[in-house]
């Protein structure tokens, strides 16, 4: 028969450490969609051209998705969209460009229900409204 020791004479075993509880990420399933509008005035389309006669030469593809080509002038709507595309509003006041209205738009959803949506506008207030 078989004898089993007194415990205070078996060797000290540290007991083991509790292992800190792993959290798992919590899926909302929601899906959200954020989009900035910026509207601009033209303030000098003789400068608004002349910057993007500029760009259209630095940048070609650029300039070529908002229809510039070699044979085909800027138009002043094009020369604002690629002005807009790339440079920032700052820059596009130094170029006859002015803001003049900005918004955000965020649409958040889920798959059970109908999407929120929060518009924030830094539109003046119209006088006479």
């Amino acid at each position: 028969m078989s004898r089993q020791p007194h415990p205070s004479l078996l060797p000290a075993v540290p007991a083991p450490a509790p292992r800190p509880a792993v959290r798992r990420p919590f899926d909302l399933r929601v899906h959200a969609q954020r989009i900035q509008i910026d509207e601009l005035i033209v303030t000098d389309p003789r400068q608004v051209l002349a910057h993007a006669r500029a760009a259209a030469h630095h940048d070609p593809d650029t300039a070529a998705l908002v229809g510039y080509s070699t044979t085909t002038p800027l138009t002043l709507p094009a020369a604002a969209a690629l002005l807009c595309s790339l440079h920032t509003p700052d820059e596009l006041a130094d170029m006859g460009l002015r803001l003049v209205r900005h918004v955000t738009r965020t649409t958040a959803a889920t798959q059970h229900r109908d999407p929120v949506v929060l518009e924030l506008s830094d539109a003046p207030e119209e006088d006479g409204r």
